[in-house]
């Protein structure tokens, strides 16, 4: 329903989308019953007070319809969060080291940069690590994020589906200059990906301050 700048973007958008309707169809459904019967069921109309008859099939409606609504919006929100878990067998390997206070990037081939570069259409699985205290990688454009937590890693699987820059946070406070831990997400068409990552490699190039502890990591 929606076009994101990758698909388990486009699906999150399609189920919150979709979970607002249910529950704004809800709201005007249950607001209108509410003044119908105001008026319908007045004390002046109706003086008189009357037992209510139970109603079976009622019952059954106003427990069937919710749950099955609510199992429609599970499964979908399982199946995109299942995109997400699944490393394709194509996909790139990029170490993704966070310490107070940034993020910065190790690639394959050895180059390393404090700016995430990514190819458009191509899968890639995040490795998440720590240096010191926890902190959480967010891409808010990709609607997605992950801890990363001290003596464990973890991973992220990214498809890119569209070139542009997109800001990446730590969403998990960690410290005095937490507010300021923001990276950046480039994604280049692949030619153009191909020779950033392969420039200036063979000199050695590298744009962080990584230390040798998290690279041996």
């Amino acid at each position: 329903m929606f076009n994101g700048p990758t698909q388990y973007a486009s699906d999150v958008d399609s189920i919150m989308f979709f979970i607002i309707a249910v529950s704004v169809g809800f709201l005007v459904i249950v607001t209108v019953a509410m003044i119908y019967f105001i008026f319908r069921y007045n004390k002046k109309r109706h003086p008189q007070a009357r037992d209510v008859k139970e109603s079976a099939i009622l019952e059954v409606v106003w427990i069937a319809i919710p749950t099955i609504l609510v199992l429609f919006m599970f499964y979908f929100g399982l199946q995109s969060f299942y995109g997400i878990r699944e490393i394709p067998a194509d996909a790139s390997n990029i170490k993704v080291i966070g310490r107070m206070w940034q993020f910065s990037y190790a690639y394959p081939n050895g180059k390393k940069s404090d700016t995430l570069f990514l190819a458009k259409g191509k899968n890639y699985k995040l490795d998440l690590i720590t240096t010191d205290v926890n902190h959480s990688f967010f891409i808010p454009a990709y609607r997605i994020k992950e801890d990363l937590s001290a003596g464990k890693t973890n991973y992220m699987v990214l498809k890119p589906a569209e070139t542009g820059e997109f800001d990446i946070a730590c969403s998990e406070y960690c410290g005095l200059n937490h507010s300021k831990m923001y990276s950046k997400l480039i994604v280049l068409e692949e030619n153009q990906y191909n020779e950033w990552l392969n420039q200036g490699i063979n000199k050695n190039t590298d744009s962080t301050k990584t230390t040798n502890a998290a690279e041996k990591k």
